[in-house]
């Protein structure tokens, strides 16, 4: 999505450019503007923002044919440049963001017995996502017994993929079970089979009722083997809890006896 700045740029540059395009059908037109100079390139610029806006200040008006076709012609545009300016505008402000906060590595460490791959994601917004959902895809190099290769993808079952509210943290666990499509990797074979996991939440918006979603995508580097998440959830004396955002990526090594 565009930015804010390039968004205003598109916005001034079309505004002038279509200005100065009809300044210069007015000064090839001749003398078509009263009390305007002739050939005046500023004067035919001016009266065309005028024109475009409709301001109507009355000190210069169209006095030919030629001129009275071009305003016809800028007014329509003008109207209908006005009309595209604020439905743009009025979208990006309706338009829901995700903010939505991705744990920068994942973890693999037991759970239950298990070992499970983990990573969390915070809600970074004032409201709560409602009926949110995630899914985690596997992407790697497979060879087929033909010897093609080819980029297949794998669903990982996730110990919970659906949340009625989504307000704080969700901490998101694929348990690598005989079944798994991890079962039996290691970091080296992941990199190998060039090995991606790709990370999709939807939700709807709690005030707006509008679909939100964010992605992420984690890479056999991203994945630290024999670790775990710090604890970010932190009690205040009301009762409330909050995330301690500068510790939500960290994790810490687990001992062998862990596992």
């Amino acid at each position: 999505m565009t930015s804010w700045q390039k968004f205003f740029g598109l916005i001034v540059g079309a505004y002038f450019a279509i200005n100065l395009l009809f300044a210069l059908a007015y000064v090839a037109g001749g003398d078509g503007i009263e009390n305007a100079e002739p050939g005046s390139f500023w004067d035919a610029f001016f009266f065309s923002v005028q024109t475009m806006a409709t301001i109507g200040y009355g000190a210069m008006y169209p006095k030919t044919p030629y001129a009275h076709f071009l305003v016809t012609i800028e007014v329509l545009i003008g109207l209908l440049a006005v009309a595209m300016a604020t439905s743009l505008m009025f979208a990006r402000f309706s338009r829901p963001t995700a903010r939505i906060l991705f744990s920068q590595v994942a973890v693999i460490c037991p759970y239950n017995g298990v070992p499970t791959l983990m990573f969390r994601a915070a809600n970074q917004r004032s409201h709560k996502i409602v009926e949110a959902q995630i899914r985690v895809t596997l992407l790697r190099q497979e060879v087929t017994s033909e010897g093609h290769q080819m980029r297949r993808f794998y669903e990982l079952s996730l110990a919970r993929a659906y949340s009625p509210f989504f307000l704080l943290s969700w901490m998101v666990m694929h348990p690598i079970d005989p079944a798994s499509p991890l079962h039996g990797e290691t970091l080296t074979s992941l990199i190998d089979r060039d090995a991606q996991i790709v990370v999709m939440l939807t939700g709807l918006d709690e005030a707006g009722s509008q679909t939100v979603h964010a992605s992420y995508l984690y890479a056999p580097e991203d994945i630290l083997w024999n670790h775990r998440f710090v604890d970010v959830l932190t009690p205040c004396p009301s009762g409330a809890r909050y995330i301690d955002y500068p510790r939500f990526h960290d994790t810490q090594p687990l001992s062998l006896e862990n596992w």
